[in-house]
This record gives C-alpha cells, sequence and structure tokens, in this order.
C-alpha cells in the first residue's frame, strides 16, 4: 500500500533559496570551506553543466544551478550585482566572516554590534552574492530597537 507523498519534506524550510552560480562545482566547494556546508545533491545536465545542487548548511538548504542566461537564470556577475542577501546566523560572526574571507569571499562590512542586538558583518560570495553573518548579542523591544537605532544613524538625536 502505497503512503501518501508529504507535499513539504521534513528536511526542507518554508523559503529555500535557489542561486544561480557560474561553477556550481565551485560554489559547492567554496560554501563548504567558508561556511561548513555539505553536498547534498547534484545533478548535471547533458551539456555538462550542472542542473540542480543543494547543500545543507546546518538545519537549511541552498539550491544552485549553473547560469543559464538563456533560459532566463543569470548570476549576479551576468546581472554585474544582486539586490538580495541571504542571511546566516552563526554563533560567533568574527570567526565564521573570518573564515569566509579566508575561503576566498570579499568582505563587504566589517562586523560591528548593531543597534538591532546583532554582531552582523556582510560578505560577498566569489560567484555575486552577499551573505550577511550574524550572532544574535541582545533581545530588544522594538520601542529599545527604534531609540538605538536614532543613535546610530546619520542624522540621528
Amino acid at each position: 500500500m502505497n503512503q501518501p507523498v508529504k507535499r513539504i519534506p521534513d528536511d526542507m524550510h518554508a523559503v529555500t533559496p535557489h542561486l544561480a552560480v557560474d561553477d556550481s562545482r565551485a560554489a559547492i566547494r567554496f560554501y563548504g570551506q567558508a561556511f561548513g556546508a555539505t553536498q547534498a545533491a547534484l545533478l548535471p545536465g547533458p551539456d555538462g553543466r550542472i542542473m540542480h545542487a543543494m547543500v545543507r548548511i546546518r538545519d537549511s538548504a541552498v539550491m544552485l544551478h549553473d547560469a543559464m542566461a538563456e533560459c532566463g537564470s543569470p548570476s549576479p556577475k551576468g546581472l554585474k550585482g544582486t539586490p538580495v542577501t541571504l542571511h546566516l546566523y552563526v554563533e560567533d560572526t568574527d570567526a565564521a566572516f573570518a573564515q569566509a574571507v579566508a575561503a576566498g569571499a570579499t568582505a563587504v562590512m566589517p562586523p560591528a554590534d548593531m543597534f538591532w542586538g546583532d554582531r552582523y558583518g556582510v560578505v560577498e560570495d566569489p560567484f555575486g552574492h552577499r551573505w550577511s553573518i550574524a550572532t544574535h548579542m541582545r533581545d530588544l523591544t522594538p520601542e529599545q530597537i527604534a531609540e538605538e537605532m536614532k543613535a546610530f544613524m546619520p542624522g540621528g538625536d
């Protein structure tokens, strides 16, 4: 007797990023070195390009594939940038930031204590995707965040 298929697999979250990169195999290696990712899937197409791959970073999946501009899926490098940042929570922002840079990421914003209670920094991976790296340091109310933001931002009180 067949069991009903689970519509959302147990090991997946409701939202999963799916990244276009210029070299999926290199990206998988980089994400392993930078963020401790492990390869979960790799499906090359007939022409050798990667049609689908997936890595796991702790409890989360990141899907990726080789950029295919002809199919409407260019990489950030092909677009000359990206408006999207992936947010990664870690135990130690400074160590994770340094590990990502050592693996080949470019530092965009060095780690700093932020007004919303996180220690936070931003890197860009070699494939053009931006990653914010954060450790939650303080629980704040929305009112406290608003007050700290005023002091933090230019033109604040």
